[in-house]
């Protein structure tokens, strides 16, 4: 597997039910329950400054964690749920599902932009514009890729463009997205040069007579 899984850092909760799950509000722990993989539910409490932590950088739901707990095994697991205060709108419960390495998911994959300094189009004056940063993936959880590789070399011209079939995907990886050829990147002309030349077509149309300008125009001798 490419790429090291984040951990995530828990605490067995002792104890169920509102009781101790209001226990574990007030002792500034969000409660959760660990579930799947063929085991019994685990009862657990997430430290609610790291939690929202991690709910703040994005992506939550779609990231593989190794789950550490004192005195249980690592395992790896992904979010399936997270439970808001209607009011306050921030974390008070979470459900985490244990995967095994063969399960399938789907994961947003960064994309690793390389060679940019040797890209032919940015060369000419172009200007790179990413359109995705990232690609949704059905991929397996013990064969997760780090990142998908765009080389910028391929983009010769103003105006060239990457799309989702010019990358080669990961053995064992699939597209969530299927019906279409999505763009990952172009490369765009300046915008200087674009405010030039659109000021140029505003003047072309200005020397161009409209129909009451002709209109205008005196007849000829015997007409």
């Amino acid at each position: 597997m490419a790429g090291e899984i984040p951990d995530l850092h828990a605490q067995e909760r002792t104890g169920t039910g509102k009781g101790a799950a209001r226990a574990a509000r007030r002792a500034g722990m969000v409660p959760g329950i660990v579930f799947g993989g063929d085991k019994d539910p685990l009862p657990i409490n997430i430290p609610f400054n790291v939690l929202l932590k991690r709910l703040k950088q994005g992506r939550f739901k779609s990231t593989l964690f190794n789950l550490k707990v004192e005195g249980q095994e690592d395992v790896r697991v992904i979010c399936r749920d997270v439970q808001r205060d209607v009011v306050k709108d921030l974390p008070t419960h979470l459900d985490l599902m244990r995967l095994r390495r063969t399960t399938k998911i789907n994961l947003f994959i960064p994309i690793d932009f390389q060679h940019e300094d040797e890209c032919p189009a940015i060369d000419k004056g172009g200007v790179l514009t990413t359109i995705r940063g990232e690609v949704e993936l059905l991929v397996t959880a013990g064969d997760i890729p780090e990142t998908l590789t765009v080389d910028l070399r391929k983009l010769e011209n103003i105006g060239d463009t990457i799309t989702i079939s010019d990358i080669t995907l990961p053995d064992g990886a699939e597209l969530v997205i299927k019906d279409r050829d999505f763009m990952i990147c172009n490369v765009s002309a300046p915008s200087a040069l674009k405010s030039d030349a659109e000021e140029e077509d505003e003047a072309a149309a200005d020397e161009v007579p409209t129909i009451e300008q002709e209109d205008d125009i005196p007849p000829a001798d015997g007409e």
